[in-house]
Formats: structure tokens, C-alpha cells, sequence
């Protein structure tokens, strides 16, 4: 009996040096790291263009490059036409399909992609084209439906578009993410291409974007160049193919 309740005690203690930790890593990732990069890199937030995203905690995130014009239901079509598929939101159970989607090798075509912000709101779309088995690397893309007008009085989305190379963690902050390659140029072109090659686009322009970058970093601490162009492609209208 007394070996029985030691044994329980011993449990009780380990769960609660185990919950202490885990209590102590959320505090300090999640509430104390991010206020510390502000404060710590404030100046550079102040001299970030507008073509930047941001994390939930403000810290500077991936560059806009990707832009596309065209109602949502044909940007919609356009990237299943492509081989992409929707993100799904961040929940309970999104969050522990792609946990297990990772660890133990297997698919998940609509595991959900994190949170950024431009121009104050979360994207309104995202996609993912998955590379392997698991959601540890896929290309990726968030979109944000802006005020703008394109062609044919149809919306320009503006997006940014990265490679998840595998799930870490946070090099500023601590907190779980996926890491991106720093190539985001060569992820612009694979969005435009894909959905050239299934016959989505009609015609591509550029437009100024965050400008040359050789060393940035986005919100997880990972480094990325860039050229700063935004690529734009105009979706063909379904009566016009």
C-alpha cells in the first residue's frame, strides 16, 4: 500500500514539474520573446515597406511577391486547376492532423498554414502544393483580396509565397513554426508557372514590391533574398478559355 501511494506521489510530482515546464516555455515564447524582438528591433519595424507581412506579434514576417487579379471563386478554381489545395484553418484537431502528418510520415493536403498579416487583416486564402509525404515541406502561398482593381475591373490579390523546408523552431522567439527557404523568388516563379502550365493565366506583369533584399529574415528568424518584384498574373475568365 505505502509502495502504491509513493508511486502515485512520485507520478503527481513528475506531472507537475512536466506542466511547470510547459507553462514556463508558453510564457516566455509566446508572451516574453515576442515583446523582446520588438523592443530590441523596433527601429528596423519602423523602416519596413508596406509589402512586408507581419506575425501576430507584429514582427516582420515573409515579403509580398506574388499578385494575382481575378474574382475568388476563380482563384479558387485557378489553384486546384494547378495541383494546389486549400489550407485548412488553424484548430485543435488541424493542429494535431499535421503534428502526426510530421511525425509519423504521412499526408496532409490541407494542413493549415499560420497566421500573417497585411494591411492589418489575416490572409483571406491560402495553398499548399506538398512536397514528399508529409506536411514538413510543401510550397506555399497566403493571399490578401486588396482594394485595388486589375484588369477588367476584377480584385488584385497580393500574396506571399515561400517554401516550408521542415518544422522547427522560432530562432528569435522559440515557438514551433516551419521553416522557409530563402529563395522566395524561385517560389514567385513556381506559383506563376503552375498555373500558367493548367491554362489559368492570361498574362503576367510587375510591380514594385518590398525592393532588392540580400538578408532578410522573417518572422520565425529565417534568411531570405529576394529581387523585391512582385510577379502579377491575370486569371483567364472561364467564357474566355
Amino acid at each position: 500500500m505505502d509502495q502504491g501511494r509513493k508511486s502515485r506521489g512520485g507520478w503527481k510530482a513528475a506531472a507537475g514539474v512536466l506542466s511547470a515546464i510547459i507553462l514556463a516555455y508558453l510564457l516566455v515564447c509566446y508572451l516574453v520573446m515576442p515583446e523582446l524582438w520588438i523592443f530590441r528591433d523596433r527601429s528596423t519595424v519602423a523602416d519596413l515597406s508596406r509589402m512586408v507581412t507581419t506575425t501576430g506579434d507584429d514582427i516582420p514576417g515573409d515579403p509580398i511577391n506574388v499578385g494575382l487579379v481575378g474574382p475568388k471563386q476563380q482563384v479558387i478554381k485557378a489553384f486546384a486547376a494547378s495541383g494546389w489545395d486549400p489550407a485548412d484553418r488553424i484548430t485543435l484537431l488541424s493542429s494535431v492532423e499535421i503534428g502526426l502528418s510530421v511525425a509519423l510520415d504521412r499526408p496532409d493536403l490541407d494542413a493549415p498554414v499560420s497566421p500573417l498579416f497585411f494591411d492589418g487583416r489575416k490572409q483571406d486564402l491560402a495553398f499548399e502544393k506538398p512536397v514528399g509525404r508529409s506536411a514538413d515541406e510543401r510550397h506555399h502561398i497566403r493571399l490578401w483580396r486588396t482594394a485595388t482593381v486589375g484588369a477588367d475591373g476584377q480584385p488584385l490579390w497580393l500574396g506571399s509565397a515561400s517554401f516550408d523546408r521542415g518544422v522547427g523552431v522560432s530562432h528569435d522567439t522559440g515557438q514551433i513554426t516551419h521553416h522557409i527557404g530563402p529563395d522566395l523568388d524561385a517560389e514567385r516563379e513556381l506559383v506563376i508557372a503552375d498555373l500558367k502550365a493548367a491554362g489559368q493565366i492570361s498574362m503576367t506583369y510587375e510591380r514594385a514590391g518590398v525592393g532588392a533584399t540580400r538578408d532578410g529574415r522573417n518572422g520565425g528568424g529565417d534568411p531570405y533574398f529576394t529581387d523585391g518584384r512582385i510577379l502579377v498574373g491575370v486569371l483567364r475568365s472561364s467564357e474566355k478559355r
